[in-house]
């Protein structure tokens, strides 16, 4: 049962993409929607419309995905954008991210849940910084399938050499990138080569469309099914005549898959139980499994409250309270380890104190630069971390959600940082 559900769920594939600024990220997200059909006739009319005003000739499909202001105005994308489409294959959520230095964090943000990234590379120019830095990222946020599309090929004379040139280069950098699944393809965004449709511009590439490939990917096997955690967000104590006794614990599935009658531990407690039943909203179900939002109750009444988990007593996460994390830097001031940082980790939130930084990431060559310890915004370190009380925590690699957290300024309440426990 938990394989057919698995299944079930590799029907959607969340992806994200990423490059350089002005790489083309837009118009490829705008081609994608165009050529598959999947753009209402009021949308494109206003898209050509607007393509009027600035004096073009034929629609700009990357106004489909920019929709401030600010960023119509500059051509470049600043917030992330999510969009929605299907084809009869599968269904996709895209998250288009900004490609300049300055809003890396809205990438790291529209990364964070992605089963898949399309890094872009101009054809012309290569490898850039930004290449390298959202490669690392996507790789640091666990992303297990990337495809490399060169872009722009019709402004490189679609040439097989050059294509040849950025891939190998593309090659010897991921070397000492964590990412098991790399896809190369060449396309041109702006003429739809080889985005949904075959290109008969470059006879010499016989490999899958971008559309194609992501059709056929398989990401179900990447989604653990094995650890079972469920952190509590909610109690839920009706005071109702008829549900009087009633108490449910309401959360987020992060991993496993939860049955009707599993023994269960309650952490940090470690009092034992089992499922009673399992809701979704109003409706019972025998089964529960990522990333489903269910309501359980137990056999027994036990004391849980928001922060505390649900797990199995042979596969419980490890209670820590010092820790060593990779971080990505969000905040405009820089990291100060005299603030005492508040760590939101799943349903809880400990005040927390940077014992040491251990190093920043050189983005470029990926060498740790152990001597420089000043970390701003959009540096990439390694912390090491103590909380005012446990974490229950796992390997950012095995659980993306008990393996990550976000630093909080207790000062302005802004999210300062990225986690990821490794």
């Amino acid at each position: 049962m938990s394989t057919l559900k698995a299944s079930n769920q590799n029907s959607l594939l969340r992806f994200t993409t990423a490059g350089s600024v002005d790489d083309g990220k837009s118009t490829l997200i705008g081609r994608l929607l165009y050529d598959s059909k999947s753009i209402f006739e009021d949308q494109l009319q206003a898209v050509e419309t607007s393509s009027k005003k600035k004096g073009l000739e034929t629609a700009d499909l990357s106004l489909l995905t920019d929709g401030l202001r600010a960023e119509r105005e500059q051509g470049i994308t600043i917030d992330v954008a999510y969009r929605y489409f299907a084809t009869p294959k599968r269904k996709f959520i895209i998250a288009d991210t900004p490609g300049h230095v300055q809003y890396t964090r809205n990438m790291v943000t529209g990364a964070s849940t992605a089963d898949l990234a399309i890094i872009l590379i101009d054809a012309r120019h290569g490898m850039m910084e930004q290449t390298h830095r959202h490669s690392f990222i996507a790789s640091l946020l666990g992303i297990k399938h990337l495809v490399v599309c060169v872009n722009k090929t019709d402004l490189a004379d679609f040439s097989e050499e050059r294509y040849n040139e950025i891939t190998q280069a593309f090659r010897n950098f991921s070397s000492r990138l964590d990412v098991p699944d790399i896809k190369f393809i060449p396309i041109s965004a702006l003429l739809g080569d080889n985005v949904v449709d075959a290109s008969t511009n470059m006879p010499w590439y016989n490999g899958s469309t971008l559309l194609q490939h992501l059709e056929e990917v398989h990401v179900g096997s990447d989604r653990n099914l094995q650890d079972c955690r469920f952190p509590v967000q909610y109690v839920i104590r009706p005071q109702l005549d008829e549900s009087r006794d009633f108490r449910g614990y309401a959360g987020r599935i992060a991993s496993g898959v939860f049955k009707v009658g599993d023994e269960i531990v309650a952490l940090p407690s470690g009092m034992k139980s089992r499922i009673a039943e399992i809701f979704v909203g109003e409706r019972s179900i025998e089964m529960g499994y990522p990333p489903q939002s269910v309501t359980m109750t137990l056999t027994d009444n036990i004391d849980l409250s928001r922060g505390d988990m649900i797990a199995r007593e042979n596969n419980q996460p490890e209670s820590v309270q010092e820790l060593d994390a990779q971080i990505c830097w969000m905040g405009d001031q820089p990291l100060n380890p005299a603030t005492r940082y508040i760590v939101r980790h799943g349903t809880s939130e400990v005040k927390s104190m940077i014992r040491e930084v251990l190093y920043k990431m050189d983005i470029n060559t990926l060498h740790r630069e152990e001597t420089d310890t000043n970390i701003g915004m959009n540096d990439i370190a390694r912390i090491r971390l103590r909380t005012a009380s446990p974490l229950l925590v796992d390997d950012y690699r095995r659980n993306r959600t008990t393996g990550s957290f976000v630093l909080i300024d207790p000062n302005s309440n802004l999210t300062v940082a990225a986690g990821f426990i490794s």
